[in-house]
């Protein structure tokens, strides 16, 4: 709300977040190296299959906020597909790992439902995007370092998570390539949306305005301004300009009585 002239400014800071992180996928894909590597640095030419799944935990410090994600890496069998709901249900990312070397594209299909938009490879279930509409959801082609063996190229990916509103990151666990990146930007793209709604909801309850602004691409700067310009112009009505005209004979008569002996 604008007062006049007085304006009020709203800065949030968001101190720490706990988020709960789900990684899906077929087995074989590198979903347990891609995790070792973030939380651990480590990295094993063989790795044992996960049972049913496994958790981690790992803590981001960020410019905007501090964030202690919880992660379920879950296991890729077939078998154990109905127990996936367990873990990406409330959880705030969701990221979906193939392996470029082994996996054909065209499989890759969308599928709608009763429990949201259903994302699978090979026609075996990975995810879920379910009734949470702020779910992050992450797209990784992962084994960037065999790409001798590639199967899949980058642009097919990146083209399909852009037609379904993924992110999208091609990663190896083996030669840590965009793997910490990987995971700042899913903890950025949280805080960053969060701190959006907080600040949205904020001024909803407090009758400030809200803008989103950018200044690099110019995003709502001009609208944010105008907006406060016609705020303060219905607050504080100018005055009609222009001259003002008088009588040039009553001015005379006035003149002349004042003056006369």
């Amino acid at each position: 709300m604008i007062n006049g002239t007085n304006s009020q400014l709203l800065y949030l800071n968001i101190i720490l977040l706990s988020l709960s992180q789900v990684l899906l996928g077929d087995m074989g894909t590198g979903k347990t190296s891609l995790v070792l590597r973030f939380v651990k640095g480590q990295f094993y030419d063989y790795q044992e299959s996960t049972i049913g799944a496994a958790f981690f935990t790992q803590v981001l410090s960020l410019n905007e906020a501090t964030i202690k994600f919880d992660i379920w890496d879950t296991a890729g069998q077939e078998r154990y597909y109905s127990l996936a709901p367990m873990y990406y249900r409330g959880a705030a990312a969701a990221v979906v790992v193939y392996d470029i070397t082994s996996m054909d594209i065209k499989h890759l299909t969308h599928y709608p439902s009763k429990l949201g938009a259903y994302v699978a490879f090979n026609d075996k279930l990975c995810i879920a995007v379910v009734e949470n509409p702020n779910l992050v959801t992450v797209l990784v082609a992962n084994k960037a370092d065999l790409a001798t063996k590639r199967l899949v190229e980058n642009e097919v990916g990146e083209q399909y998570a852009k037609e379904n509103g993924l992110l999208f990151f091609e990663t190896s666990a083996k030669t840590a390539q965009n793997v910490n990146e990987l995971f700042y930007e899913i903890g950025d793209y949280i805080s960053y949306h969060l701190a959006l709604r907080v600040g949205e909801q904020y001024a909803k309850e407090n009758g400030l305005l809200f803008f989103e602004t950018y200044a690099k691409t110019a995003q709502n700067v001009n609208e944010l301004f105008y907006e406060i310009a016609k705020r303060l112009a219905k607050a504080s009505p100018s005055r009609p300009a222009g001259m003002k005209l008088h009588n040039r004979s009553q001015e005379a008569g006035r003149r002349a009585f004042c003056c006369s002996s």
